[in-house]
């Protein structure tokens, strides 16, 4: 069986998620960090080759990082970093027996995800044609109509292109995550607000980036962040305040008003439907409390 460093291994994985599986810049960058923080601590022990790796030597990773006050998500993610590492070198014959087979994730009890109501979000229109020159207005409104209206993931949104939008037939082509191609409707009211900006811009190239800095670079995730935060802080007090929230909000409107389950599944991107369905836990909980806080018997 060839020898291999751990890091020439890492390296062959990451290519292959980079080519064959084509994942976002995004996903590679993750994966790169947590197996290159496990090859640092593999350094310490005295370990170079996937070889001489064991359950063992995985297991002190996990308490180093608990040690660290690592919080369980991240260990969690950090161990499917590691298992898509071990499973690559089974696959490739450069292990035989996988180390980490028997290291389960630790039990994580899931946050249902904040959102905002539709009155604080009619409301942030209101504070941006308040406090913006009508072009950044309508910029800034279709940056928060993506969002929501067609609840796009924030990386989602700064890839689109003016070719993506078809306002003829209401739909919206979305370059998700693996660089899954998905459709996603357009709404009468979202349409509106597209359809007014597209007729702002003074370059109307299709290959042209959607969104924009004022270098005519395609607007960073930074950006957009900051913009949603600045307006989410005036609106609302909930504890996280990321561009997220809109989509999660979205979601969870969406089922709130009936919507099948499996086409939120499509409109969101999601992979598996256990993802979307956390949203309607987060209609359940709301009934709860309009329940307690309306029934005479609650």
């Amino acid at each position: 069986m060839k020898q291999l460093t751990l890091k020439d291994v890492a390296d062959k994985m990451l290519s292959e998620l980079s080519g064959i599986s084509r994942a976002s810049e995004n996903t590679i960058a993750a994966y790169q960090r947590d197996i290159v923080q496990f090859i640092e601590f593999c350094d310490q022990l005295n370990i170079s080759s996937i070889q001489q790796i064991k359950e063992r030597s995985i297991r002190l990773f996990v308490i180093r990082l608990s040690e660290n006050d690592l919080s369980k998500n991240s260990i969690s993610r950090k161990l499917s970093s590691l298992r898509r590492l071990f499973e690559f070198a089974i696959r490739n014959r450069l292990l035989e027996n996988n180390p980490i087979s028997k290291i389960p994730n630790p039990k994580i009890k899931r946050k249902l995800p904040e959102i905002i109501n539709l009155d604080s979000f009619l409301e942030i229109y209101k504070l941006i044609d308040r406090e913006n020159d009508p072009f950044e207005s309508i910029k800034f409104k279709t940056i928060f109509e993506l969002l929501y209206g067609c609840a796009l993931r924030v990386s989602e949104m700064c890839s689109l292109k003016i070719e993506d939008i078809d306002l003829t037939n209401l739909s919206l082509r979305v370059l998700g995550k693996g660089s899954k191609v998905r459709i996603v409707p357009i709404g009468i009211k979202s349409s509106f607000v597209l359809k007014e900006y597209l007729n702002s811009l003074k370059d109307m190239n299709a290959k042209r980036w959607l969104l924009t800095d004022p270098h005519d670079r395609p607007i960073s995730r930074f950006q957009v962040y900051n913009l949603v935060k600045k307006y989410l802080s005036k609106v609302t007090d909930i504890s996280k305040k990321s561009p997220h929230i809109l989509r999660h909000s979205a979601a969870t409107h969406m089922l709130d008003n009936e919507a099948d389950l499996l086409a939120v599944k499509e409109i969101l991107g999601h992979e598996n439907l256990s993802t979307t369905q956390i949203y309607t836990h987060v209609s359940i909980e709301r009934l709860k409390k309009s329940y307690k806080k309306a029934h005479p018997k609650s």
